[in-house]
């Protein structure tokens, strides 16, 4: 019997299949409710419930607490609803959310970008377009079917193919063969798009973007969609990384810079050392938001990155900043490290 689930204020309901989690039936139906891992690793796809009852699959304690779990809240990437639901999600999406499709792509290029990152471009299909907003991502289907998520680093309109940066994960089982065997024509299978992090473009408040290592991917579709689209709300981004190489498209940003008058860009380094003559800003990434921006009520986040650099955002941010909760979107990325975890 199928199960009816409300989402509120926003009024979408929709319906799930018995032992169907509540974001796979969301999804089915177009019904975009925020995600990013669905591995209840990240706790991005987090909401209260308001009525019902529902029991959880496997997940990581700093995706939902048992203290958060026993006041109501939900992790609907491995939640099944155990009867009818209402839930509380102020991030849902209207109606009308792109199709995820499988396909086949072809690898046109591989080209590194530092010691440790590989941009592939991906060609698609020709018979029809791929869709998507600038911020998702899309998920490679290997070969004993398991899946690895990467966001795409160009807007749609720079199409019809994908860029993609890649950080090697030394073991890992689909990063060791970008860095090894793969090569040009070589045809991978994938499925998309996913994912909720996208830029909300019925504001007009200014934009911090907030990247660490790769995850400044979709942080760069973000941009090339906001030069597209003649969008000219004051944004600023800062890019943290270790040691300067891993602000691997530096001079792309620089010259970007040059075409958008109300971008400005902070590179922040954490670890540098001496020979790498760095004279920028020093330490944490989101701690140089907080110097230059110590009231950020009346702005938008976009953080995309680690999980330790997001959750350390979010919660600085909102408790030491001021910022709206609504207004932090996040991407967390989700190495097979992180989902091993307990």
């Amino acid at each position: 019997m199928r199960l009816q689930i409300a989402i509120e204020p926003s009024g979408r309901i929709f319906s799930a299949d018995p032992d169907e989690t509540i974001l796979a039936a969301a999804i089915r139906q177009g019904v975009g409710l925020p995600y990013g891992c669905k591995d209840g690793a990240c706790g991005s796809c987090k909401c209260k419930k308001l009525e019902g009852s529902v029991a959880h699959g496997p997940h990581q304690a700093k995706a939902l607490s048992a203290d958060e779990e026993a006041a109501g809240f939900v992790l609907t990437c491995c939640g099944v609803a155990q009867s009818d639901l209402v839930l509380e999600s102020r991030q849902v999406t209207q109606a009308g959310a792109f199709a995820i499709r499988k396909m086949p792509s072809r690898v046109v290029s591989i080209e590194r970008l530092s010691h440790d990152v590989i941009r592939l471009q991906m060609q698609l299909p020709a018979n029809e377009p791929f869709l998507y907003h600038a911020g998702q991502y899309v998920e490679f289907i290997l070969r004993d079917g398991v899946r690895r998520s990467y966001s795409m680093a160009n807007a749609s309109h720079r199409g019809p193919g994908l860029e993609l940066h890649i950080r090697h994960m030394p073991g890992g089982k689909f990063t060791d063969h970008v860095f090894g065997a793969m090569k040009e024509k070589e045809i991978q299978r994938i499925e998309g798009p996913f994912g909720s992090f996208y830029l909300r473009e019925d504001s007009e408040k200014p934009i911090v973007l907030l990247a660490s290592g790769t995850g400044f991917a979709p942080i760069k579709a973000l941009i090339e969609h906001m030069q597209f689209k003649g969008i000219v709300r004051p944004a600023t981004l800062y890019w943290g990384g270790r040691r300067p190489q891993d602000l691997y498209m530096d001079a792309w940003v620089r010259s970007t810079l040059r075409d958008m008058p109300t971008l400005s860009y902070v590179p922040v380094v954490s670890d540098a050392l001496p020979e790498d003559g760095w004279s920028g800003r020093s330490g944490f990434v989101h701690r140089a938001v907080l110097e230059d921006l110590p009231d950020l009520h009346a702005h938008q986040v976009y953080a995309c990155g680690a999980p330790v650099v997001v959750d350390s955002a979010r919660r600085d941010f909102c408790e030491l900043a001021g910022l709206d909760e609504e207004a932090f979107y996040a991407d967390s990325f989700i190495t097979e490290a992180d989902k091993a975890q307990p």
